[in-house]
């Protein structure tokens, strides 16, 4: 039997987490893409359903997280101020929530983070630490912990941030019935565990399906181990996937919850972007077109004629990055 530690996120409390941060979060809405760009490719039968969690607050899904964190903190604690670690989208929503809720924070990102999430950062007023990599990030974001007091909102690793999470969850139950299955990106894997722990209980019949990219596949390693694994490097444009570590709540609850797990490329995520943009007009980082590489990849035939949800999870992207994506899908060779 695989062994994590801590328990399922309970129903009613993230009915309470929803409630709580509701005046600073957006419900964000659901689409049904059913134009030629997709269905050309997955089949008319098939019926996909987006939740446009890009719309959310700072561009991504991640203040959830991050005021659960910060709202269930003492008093005391939360005017200490807290710490985060992250390339870019966490830290960027730790430095929204603390705005929001009246402290400060110190975020340490990898030097090679995206410039604009940097001052997206830094508008929001927090401090920015920039460090060689993901790897030696962690080890700055501890020394902050200790040495300023701070609290460490950790990006995935957590209950309260799976229990933000997991209002993305209830918020597409309440907002679509009767869905085969739910596609949903892996980083570190707290927002899939927080979806999928919601959507087994509000709808076990419908399947959850989580997607790694190849370049950051701590959480596919994990599973065949059976225990947390971790990489050396980091090496796919989805940036905000690349967890050099799997950890262990997070990964019992994927591991129990999730109906399977599977791998995508970086030019799989290209041409999904390209995709989601010729079909519906949005703009998406590497992230946020994941579940669509993996709908129009490797689950395709899998969920031909189903009903599914695909998160889509951000859109924190400058123009020029997404371009310079687009440019880069490779050609095939000609006939």
């Amino acid at each position: 039997m695989f062994a994590y530690s801590g328990p399922d996120p309970d129903l009613n409390d993230i009915r309470d987490v929803r409630q709580a941060i509701a005046p600073y979060v957006v419900e964000t809405p659901t689409w049904r893409w059913s134009n030629r760009s997709v269905s050309d490719i997955v089949g008319p039968q098939t019926e996909v359903i987006l939740k446009l969690e890009l719309f959310q607050h700072t561009g991504t899904f991640k203040p959830r997280g991050a005021l659960a964190n910060m709202m269930g903190l003492e008093p005391r604690k939360l005017k200490r101020g807290v710490t985060a670690v992250s390339a870019g989208n966490h830290a960027i929503a730790v430095g929204y929530a603390a705005a929001i809720l009246g402290t400060s924070a110190s975020v340490v990102m990898p030097k090679y983070a995206d410039p604009a999430r940097i001052e997206i950062c830094r508008s929001y007023g927090a401090e920015v630490v920039l460090t060689e990599d993901i790897n030696h990030a962690f080890e700055e974001v501890y020394r902050i912990e200790v040495k300023q007091g701070r609290t460490f909102i950790h990006p995935f690793e957590n209950e309260r941030t799976v229990l933000g999470t997991a209002t993305v969850g209830l918020e597409l139950c309440q907002q679509v019935a009767g869905m085969d299955a739910v596609i949903v990106p892996i980083g570190g894997g707290g927002l899939c565990a927080g979806i999928a722990s919601a959507v087994k209980q509000l709808q076990p019949n419908c399947q959850v399906f989580g997607v790694e990219p190849r370049g950051a596949d701590t959480m596919s390693r994990s599973f065949a181990s059976g225990k947390p694994e971790g990489i050396l490097e980091v090496t796919t444009i989805a940036d905000s996937l690349g967890s050099p570590v799997a950890m262990p709540y997070t990964l019992g609850l994927c591991h129990r919850h999730l109906d399977d797990l599977v791998l995508i490329d970086d030019d799989d995520m290209r041409r999904a972007m390209l995709r989601l943009y010729q079909g519906t007009k949005l703009a998406v980082e590497p992230a946020g077109a994941a579940s669509t590489a993996a709908l129009t990849g490797p689950l395709r035939d899998r969920l031909r004629g189903k009903r599914v949800a695909l998160i889509i999870c951000g859109s924190n992207i400058t123009p020029e990055t997404f371009a310079r994506h687009i440019t880069d899908i490779p050609q095939p060779p000609p006939p």
